[in-house]
């Protein structure tokens, strides 16, 4: 397990959040599902929760501004500047559908399409650092961007946050990972894999990835895809009741 408490480098994977039809429905679901705790929505805060593991914040879960819009998960990237990060982005080829706002004393959050339409944010951190556990059951572990223009795509993030990409045996000839200069791989880049649009999926780690897809579907979600062993765990792709998809995963080897 991987705790923090400090802001997250720039361009690493910081944070996500999902927005839904009902907070304290769709709350429920992701306490059964991946072990979060979840308080109750708070108007002063537009009913957004933060999830945590052991106190530990994990992810968001807010209310949809329009109701017609479909209920789905954000990655948002570190940045030391947000209002640099999405001039950047509009540079290479970007547009802001967010411009850099404040979120009171919590930080400073911008959110961007890449060049393919998969949409990404930006989280200056203030007192809020983004994910405060990973690498375990309840946190962030993996994301991966499902993209029509890998390629383009992968321009784009390495001139925006200077990521280097390397090819994964046994992946497609499309997919690469991605990392900050002399870091580890922080997420992936491929095709679209079936997806019907461009995303960003998230991965949420899990003790057990089959009791994960069973509480899915008993407590009103689907298994999109099944339970399957990888060289790096056994994961599954649930989508919650108002399909919103991500990926619950059991690593093979945690991080320390």
């Amino acid at each position: 397990m991987t705790l923090r408490t400090e802001p997250w480098p720039a361009g690493t994977p910081c944070w996500i959040d999902v927005v839904v039809g009902d907070v304290r429905s769709s709350s429920d679901f992701y306490a059964a599902v991946l072990g979060w705790d979840v308080p109750a929505p708070d108007e002063e805060h537009g009913g957004y929760v933060i999830a945590s593991v052991d106190g530990a914040a994990a992810a968001g879960i807010g209310p949809k501004h329009d109701p017609d819009a479909p209920s789905a998960w954000t990655l948002y990237l570190a940045t030391d500047d947000a209002d640099a990060t999405a001039a950047a982005a509009v540079e290479h080829g970007g547009v802001v559908l967010l411009p850099p706002g404040d979120v009171g004393p919590l930080g400073r959050l911008a959110v961007l399409a890449d060049p393919t339409g998969a949409t990404v944010g930006l989280w200056q951190a203030g007192t809020h650092i983004g994910c405060g556990v990973v690498n375990a059951p309840g946190g962030l572990v993996w994301e991966d961007l499902r993209s029509p223009a890998p390629d383009i795509a992968r321009t784009f993030y390495a001139g925006v946050f200077g990521y280097s990409t390397e090819g994964v045996d046994m992946a497609p000839e499309d997919y690469t990972t991605f990392a900050l200069p002399a870091g580890d791989p922080l997420g992936g880049i491929g095709g679209l894999m079936g997806a019907d649009a461009p995303h960003w999926l998230v991965y949420v780690g899990v003790e057990d990835a089959d009791a994960a897809a069973a509480a899915a579907e008993a407590s009103g979600g689907r298994v999109v895809s099944p339970p399957v062993d990888t060289p790096f765990g056994r994961m599954t792709v649930l989508a919650d009741p108002d399909g919103a998809v991500f990926t619950a995963m059991t690593l093979a080897d945690p991080p320390a």
